[in-house]
């Protein structure tokens, strides 16, 4: 290990090789503290999203549209803290690639894959929240089950397909022919053509979906809310179809919050990708792809605080109480709407 030894001289990745990167020197200290720190946001963040996961796939109540799209956005998060997050530690703490050119490419296909489904998934909540909140009585006809199915298999297949694509023809399985990539290093590289394709496509282009729809659906709900104030204030009777619109609103709301801050952490990193380069923009870039991989550990904790239903899922499955027969049948909402 690079701790090991202390002197002035140069450490290499692979000693061996003649193209071989040069190693970054670390403490001991250094290395327990980032392997703890890195460790425990791994498992934080598989943790969480195992809940979400559990708790929609056991409780057959919470078997909708807009759960569905939340289970497939804590399945992309859960398989960031599984894979992504253990992976990026090793390389940013050892400061070398030790897995070899074909797993590279692999991990960056993997990598592309879970970030492209998780701001699809954010395009598909979008979607669904402006049908319940905007058109709620054609909703149930036009956003069903099977659709929303459909929908997010054709999401993971897309960009599956569209990170393979650019893995491929990046050439990320010859980085050991290029002589601008020294051996045991696993950069980001992508030309400008695919680089500015990947900026349409992968993020202005969602992000501009997912702002208009939002930005109409708060117009409706803010117009839903003063149609139910003077409602209450002048006496007249509230429909039940003016409730459920209110519980609509409430939950695009929640939504809404994650989409947020989901696009806070995007915008600043692909604006850095995109600006010219500085003295900090390696340790900037390194913070902020980092913070893409924090939002996956938070998305849980904004069900927690805002969905009753989530609280009461947690509750049942720490207590083992999901063992129990026909528990997956139980009133998990309660007083929730």
């Amino acid at each position: 290990m690079a701790y090991e030894t202390e002197d002035l001289e140069i450490q290499y990745c692979f000693p061996a090789i003649n193209s071989s990167c040069i190693k970054g020197k670390r403490s001991r200290h250094e290395y327990n503290v980032l392997y703890a720190f890195f460790s425990l946001l791994s498992a934080w963040t598989v943790f969480l999203n195992l809940l979400v996961i559990i708790s929609i796939s056991h409780f057959k109540k919470l078997h909708t549209p807009t759960n569905l799209i939340i289970l497939s956005l804590a399945v992309a998060d859960l398989f960031i803290g599984l894979i992504v997050i253990p992976i990026e530690a090793i390389k940013l703490t050892e400061t070398c690639w030790y897995f070899g050119d074909k797993f590279c490419g692999v991990f960056i296909n993997t990598l592309g894959l879970l970030l492209s489904a998780s701001l699809s998934n954010l395009v598909l909540i979008a979607v669904d929240r402006f049908v319940a909140v905007c058109c709620p009585l054609q909703y149930p006809h036009k956003i069903t089950t099977t659709k929303t199915l459909i929908s997010i298999v054709f999401c993971w297949f897309c960009s599956s397909a569209y990170n393979t694509a650019i893995v491929i023809n990046n050439g990320y399985f010859d980085n050991i022919h290029r002589t601008d990539v020294c051996y045991g290093e696993c950069p980001y590289i992508m030309s400008f053509a695919w680089r500015a394709s990947d900026l349409i496509l992968s993020f202005l282009s969602p992000c501009i979906v997912i702002i208009m729809l939002y930005l109409r659906i708060f117009y409706v709900a803010q117009r839903q809310v003063k149609i139910i104030n003077v409602l209450l204030k002048t006496g007249k009777s509230i429909m039940e179809d003016t409730f459920k619109k209110k519980s609509e609103s409430k939950a695009a709301l929640t939504l809404g919050i994650i989409v947020t801050v989901h696009l806070l952490c995007w915008i600043p990193f692909h604006i850095l990708s995109l600006s010219a380069s500085t003295v900090n923009t390696e340790i900037m870039s390194k913070f902020l792809t980092w913070t893409l991989y924090v939002n996956s550990s938070l998305n849980p904790i904004v069900y927690a605080l805002f969905y009753p239903w989530f609280k009461k899922a947690i509750k049942y499955i720490l207590t083992f109480r999901l063992c129990k027969p026909a528990s997956s049948h139980m009133d998990i909402f309660n007083d929730y709407h």
